[in-house]
């Protein structure tokens, strides 16, 4: 059998970490066909754990600190 993997659709607010709720950065598609999903705290704290049982690992954490510059560098103009 081969498994074709589909590139995955961006992580939006209505996202939310299987862990604690909040919003999801992170969306590990596991081998065994499902995904979860975790904010960026509870990423990092499962990503060893998470590399040995995913086949893929979306990590949009880099969203965050792309916020935090945009809103300083509007706090300046």
């Amino acid at each position: 059998m081969t498994t074709v993997l589909t590139p995955a659709s961006p992580l939006t607010a209505a996202d939310r970490c299987d862990r604690c709720g909040a919003q999801a950065y992170l969306r590990a598609v596991l081998i065994s066909g499902g995904e979860l999903l975790f904010c960026a705290h509870h990423g990092r704290k499962f990503e060893p754990e998470l590399k040995k049982i995913a086949a893929e690992i979306q990590d949009e954490t880099d969203r965050l600190t792309a916020v935090q510059a945009q809103a300083a560098e509007e706090e300046q103009h």
